[in-house]
């Protein structure tokens, strides 16, 4: 995969019979998704979205009902389903905020903890619905560990300076135990 794509996008199941599918958008606007031309998916297919792109129904404001150019029927819609879409970084609006930023920038960087310790490195930033997270690869080496992306956990981002300080549990690195009450006899 390219350096300069930005993931923007995932496609969903097929909706109705006529080509429709579900896509989350991963957009600060959501439905800016469909004007940013043709899209790539990690194949390398280039992928066009017609310019209708409607907030799909259940409230969720990032997943959209889009129609892709030359898919007509469901079939071809459930084949797109699970493919990630990019789009080079160049053709994305810059951030209009100071402390605005791509979250694939975040990757790589190093995590200090508040007294400036190296404590790992960000390998990736998944949402499975309840917000971003952070995964930390320990500097000692290790199993990643999730920290909630959130101004508690990670009160400074520095972009620019690369550099992220987060507010680590005492057990953050430790292998998950059984409770007492939970142990087998």
């Amino acid at each position: 995969m390219r350096d300069d794509l930005v993931l923007v996008g995932e496609f969903g199941r097929a909706h109705g019979l006529k080509g429709e599918v579900r896509l989350k958008s991963h957009t600060g606007d959501p439905l800016a998704i469909a004007s940013y031309g043709p899209l790539t998916a990690a194949n390398g297919r280039k992928i066009s979205l017609k310019k209708n792109a409607k907030p799909a129904p259940g409230g969720a404001p990032d997943m959209l009902i889009v129609q892709v150019e030359g898919v007509t029927t469901r079939e071809g819609a459930e084949a797109l389903n699970r493919t990630e879409l990019y789009l080079e970084r160049d053709k994305l609006p810059p951030p209009q905020e100071e402390d605005e930023f791509l979250l694939a920038d975040l990757i790589g960087l190093p995590v200090e903890d508040e007294s400036g310790t190296v404590v790992g490195k960000i390998t990736d930033v998944p949402n499975y619905g309840g917000g971003d997270l952070l995964e930390i690869a320990p500097a000692k080496g290790g199993a990643t560990a999730l920290l909630p992306f959130t101004r508690a956990f990670v009160p400074v981002v520095e972009i620019a300076e690369k550099r992220v300080v987060v507010a680590l549990p005492d057990d953050f690195f430790e292998p998950a135990r059984a409770r007492p009450d939970e142990e087998e006899a």
